[in-house]
């Protein structure tokens, strides 16, 4: 077997580059991503538990500036209609970022290039990936209500306490699964998640 220095490499690119595609489960996005970067699969673990976005894709319109296309990383769509093409940080543009949003203005869309800072501070990220492993987990009806009756009497209620009031699944898949329908909500940005964790009800 070739040793890692004799591979050429254009097919460890081609193996960093499936790394970075891969699938990663999803609540506002398709059943089956793909990703020009693991930063911009980052950036879609932060719209899917981003209450402002109502869904994403990673199919955004082509821009044609000056003789030249571009197509943004992915196409967002925020709870007041809004549409957005987003770039991650860490591409090469083809031309300036206000030209490309003026561009982006001309068909009814909004652009910017989200920052580092945006997906990479805080615990966000980690929390936002530990939640989406149970993303399309199924709930039982006698589990949510036992969740949501006990908020509303307590308010809020630790996260380990959360747990104890479902039985008819397994207690974590359906506290993070009911986080994801945003039905309830814990803090994401201050802390991991953990049993201390404050769980609250979110009102419509």
């Amino acid at each position: 077997m070739a040793s890692p220095d004799h591979i050429p490499q254009r097919l460890r690119d081609g193996v960093e580059a499936a790394q970075h595609t891969h699938f990663r489960r999803s609540v506002k996005g398709p059943g089956r991503p793909t990703f020009r970067s693991k930063v911009v699969r980052d950036l879609s673990a932060i719209l899917d538990l981003n209450r402002d976005v109502l869904a994403w894709s990673c199919s955004p319109p082509r821009l044609t500036v000056g003789g030249k296309d571009h197509m943004p990383d992915l196409h967002m769509q925020d709870i007041d209609g809004g549409w957005w093409m987003l770039d991650a940080f860490d591409r090469k543009l083809p031309m300036d970022p206000m030209v490309i949003a003026r561009a982006a203005t001309q068909a009814a869309q909004r652009y910017r290039v989200v920052d580092r800072s945006e997906i990479y501070d805080g615990f966000r990220l980690r929390n936002a990936v530990d939640l989406l492993r149970y993303a399309g987990h199924t709930v039982p009806l006698g589990d949510r209500v036992r969740l949501l009756a006990a908020l509303d009497e307590n308010g809020s209620l630790p996260f380990a306490d959360c747990l104890r009031v479902l039985r008819e699944t397994q207690p974590v898949a359906a506290l993070a699964s009911l986080i994801l329908q945003g039905l309830v909500e814990v803090e994401l940005d201050d802390a991991l998640i953990g049993p201390e964790t404050m769980v609250r009800r979110i009102r419509a």
